[in-house]
């Protein structure tokens, strides 16, 4: 279906973690909230208010920053049954609308709703009923972007947060298109909007007429990607049931572990997660990483990779030891671990498509 017949809507949950969390509990409505760890314990933000990020208060940012940019920071511990409990009955409000919902994680998805259950030629009335239903059931606002495909639906939904809604009809891409800057593309963090910059790409739309030669030098195979959706051209679908291509399980220690004993203890812990992971979703694994991250904040990976599938927990466990003994972690103070699965297939199929959803579990 060409794009100008499409109606996409990207919906995204506002400050999730946190919206959460002073829905709950009255005391923390209208104050600085950060859902995260300890300052005293290297903790990070999860999440945070918009009365906190009024303050500079990020997602990602080290909390005992955060507290020095606000001295009044409430910090919460995250509770996340909670916030899968109100992430399911989100996603069953907007299956209720059409069975094409593409989550991409616990506070956001990607709706079709081109042809949905509720029989609406609207897609702007469907947002606005989406939001409402939401609000109803779980007391909680989202913000939803309407537009003729996914790139621009999700520059929409945060067009106008929080609990806003920005419509972008066909005929208006190419004018909101004029109004971005070059970070807006897809794909385009800091680091490759510096080097565009510095080649005199400041908008969205000079990517139009750069020399793709030389776009390519800067941004490798990104290029061509880049040049597409410069035009407000993005081909991709929605598709509800993504294949899982990497299922990992991390823990960052308060103290940084020094007895070798311990970190393998934790390893076989990790593995244990991601292996009844795997049960859960009725897949193997053909590769096992691992990751450490010592006291320096250096990190390294070791992977291997079996002849044959398998979700054992004690097959991962071995894998993943054996793993760590090519690693420094006996002579060295270590901060963080993880254990990843990946090659993963289905036990009746064959491996997964190449481009699937990951999933880590925190």
């Amino acid at each position: 279906m060409p794009d100008a017949l499409r109606r996409i809507i990207h919906l995204d949950m506002d400050a999730f973690y946190a919206s959460v969390e002073q829905r709950d509990d009255p005391a923390l409505r209208g104050k600085p909230v950060a859902v995260g760890g300890s300052p005293q314990s290297r903790g990070v933000v999860a999440a945070s208010s918009y009365e906190a990020r009024k303050f500079g208060v990020r997602s990602a940012m080290p909390m005992s920053r955060a507290v020095r940019l606000c001295p009044d920071l409430v910090i919460v511990r995250p509770d996340f049954p909670r916030y899968r409990a109100a992430s399911q009955c989100v996603m069953a409000i907007l299956r209720a609308c059409t069975p094409l919902v593409e989550p991409l994680s616990l506070d956001e998805a990607y709706l079709d709703v081109t042809q949905n259950l509720w029989g609406e030629p609207l897609a702007s009335v469907v947002a606005r009923r989406l939001k409402k239903n939401i609000l109803e059931a779980t007391g909680l606002t989202a913000s939803a972007g309407v537009a003729p495909n996914k790139f621009l639906a999700k520059i929409a939904s945060g067009w106008r947060k929080p609990d806003g809604l920005t419509v972008i009809a066909p005929e208006r891409v190419e004018s909101f298109l004029q109004e971005l800057p070059v970070e807006s593309l897809w794909g385009v963090g800091p680091v490759t909007a510096k080097k565009l910059r510095a080649l005199g790409i400041q908008r969205l739309v000079d990517v139009r007429e750069f020399d793709e030669m030389t776009l390519r030098e800067t941004v490798g195979n990104l290029a061509a990607w880049l040049k597409r959706l410069s035009h407000g051209d993005d081909p991709r679908e929605v598709k509800p049931d993504r294949p899982w291509k990497s299922i990992s399980a991390e823990t960052t220690y308060d103290v940084d572990l020094e007895d070798l004993a311990e970190m393998q203890s934790e390893l076989v812990k990790l593995s244990a997660r991601v292996a009844d992971s795997l049960e859960k979703k009725k897949l193997l694994a053909r590769t096992v990483t691992i990751k450490v991250r010592y006291g320096d904040f250096s990190t390294v990976t070791r992977s291997h990779t079996g002849d044959r599938p398998t979700r054992d927990p004690a097959a991962f466990a071995a894998r993943g030891l054996a793993l760590l003994a090519r690693t420094d972690a006996a002579r060295r103070t270590v901060r963080l671990l993880g254990v990843g699965a990946h090659g993963l297939c289905a036990e009746d199929a064959g491996p997964a498509s190449p481009y699937p959803e990951q999933l880590r579990l925190e």
